[in-house]
This record gives C-alpha cells, structure tokens and sequence, in this order.
C-alpha cells in the first residue's frame, strides 16, 4: 500500500523540520546566530488519467486528471539574515554590526572566512583576533602599551598610548557584503564560506557601499525568536503524529484485507 511509503516520506521530513528547529533553539544565546528555515517540496506524481487526455471520437477531454503523489521531501535549509538584537557589553574589543556585512576572518589555512560574532579579542602579539585565534582583516595589531583602544562607525581603530596623548590610528577594520547572503556555506565556530550561490564578496569599509556600520562594546544577538519557534515545534510535532496515525491507519486496513475469508 502506497499510503505508507508516503507517510513514511512525511514523518521523515517532519524529522529534519525538528532538527532543524532544535539547532535554532540551541543557539538562541549564540552571537551573531542566523536561524534556519525548513522548506519542502512535493514528490513525484503517478498520473493515472491525464488532464486533457481524449474521451470520444468527438473531442471531448478530461478536464482534470488522476494523480497521486509520492510523499514530502525536504529541499532547502534556507538561512534568515535579518538583523538581530544588539546588546551592550561593555568590552572595547565587542563589535556588532548594524545593517549589512560581515567581518572578514583569516583562517590557519590561508582561506577568508566571514562572520558577524564580533567577540574580539587581543593575542600575544597584540593582533586583534577572534575567540579561537582567527586575524580580523586586516591585520591590526594593538600596541602592548595601549591604554585604550576606539573603534569608529566607520571601522577606524585609534588607540590611546599614554594618558592624556593624542589617539594613534592602527587601521580600519573591512567588512564583505554578497549578493546572496544566504548562499553562504556554514562552517561553524559562527563562520561561514563562500560559495558559487552567495557570489563574490564585495569588500568595503562600514558606513560606505551597502555596509553597516559598527558599534563598539556591543554584540549582535541570534535572530532566533522563541515563540515562533515553540510554534513551529508544536507544528511540526503534530505534523509527524498525523503521518504516523496515517501508516497506523494503512496497517489496519491492510490487516482487515489479510483477514479476509
């Protein structure tokens, strides 16, 4: 019976809709967190008369036809970019961007990774790294007699060498925007690739060209609203219950035909 294959398919995409929904509410406490949507598509479809297939010598035609499908699956894992609540932390080395772009990261293995945690902080060598040692392009190094290090809107970053001196600036942080954000490959540590669906990345300074600009002591929230993802849940959850009751409904009847006499 075709019936429980199809549940099957449904209670199997129900399954990574929850997975789905459990990775977002996992990390609702995760700086610069994008959360993810679930989107499917139907199956194939056996066509057992055809819409428009002829019924007489006469011309007349089926004006709608027969057609089962073959159950759910699911098609994308689509990423949300919007903007997520900012929040102060009072550390000089937090960022959060507000509007587009993303900081651009220098991996161990030479490759650009990008990411909008701004949690930044400074390595032995006075570089201004990410929490797992990444460079922030492009490279700026803080001095070890540093008082106090500013960051503009614009990416600037001044630092304050001996009280009462004059700011020395140490460079501009750059940021990369693409043309489909959400095309970006998620790597983890809250970085993220780039790949042949996001396009190239477009590097520009913040405030300029489509950029966001920054604010210094504060840090981007995860985008992840936990009502809606508590909907969503009980959703989903009803969903697989539904499917589930339909396999237990196939097996009775096909029971009832085994008992047949």
């Amino acid at each position: 019976m075709k019936a429980l294959y199809i549940a099957s398919t449904g209670m199997a995409a129900q399954e990574r809709n929850v997975e789905v929904i459990s990775n977002n509410i996992a990390n609702m406490r995760t700086t610069g967190f994008k959360r993810q949507r679930a989107e499917f598509q139907d199956l194939l479809y056996q066509a057992y008369r055809r819409a428009g297939s002829s019924t007489s010598e006469a011309g007349t035609q089926v004006p709608v036809g027969i057609e089962i499908g073959s159950g759910v699956k699911v098609s994308a894992t689509s990423r949300v970019m919007s903007q997520g609540n900012v929040a102060p932390t009072e550390k000089e080395l937090d960022l959060a961007i507000r509007g587009e772009g993303f900081f651009t990261i220098t991996l161990p293995d030479g490759r650009t990774a990008y990411t909008r945690d701004g949690t930044f902080e400074r390595d032995g060598a006075g570089r201004m790294v990410t929490v797992d040692g990444y460079e922030v392009e492009p490279g700026i190094i803080i001095p070890e007699d540093a008082t106090a290090v500013s960051i503009s809107r614009d990416g600037i970053v001044e630092a304050f060498i001996n009280q009462g001196s004059e700011p020395v600036q140490l460079g501009q942080i750059q940021m990369a925007r693409f043309v489909n954000k959400a095309g970006l490959e998620s790597m983890g540590d809250n970085l993220f690739l780039e790949t042949a669906a996001s396009g190239q990345p477009q590097i520009g300074v913040p405030g300029m060209d489509g950029m966001g600009s920054l604010l210094q002591g504060y840090l981007e929230s995860a985008n992840v609203n936990a009502v809606t993802e508590m909907a969503d849940l009980i959703s989903a959850q009803r969903a697989y219950e539904m499917n589930a009751r339909v396999i237990s409904g196939a097996d009775q009847m096909l029971q009832a035909t085994a008992q047949l006499r």
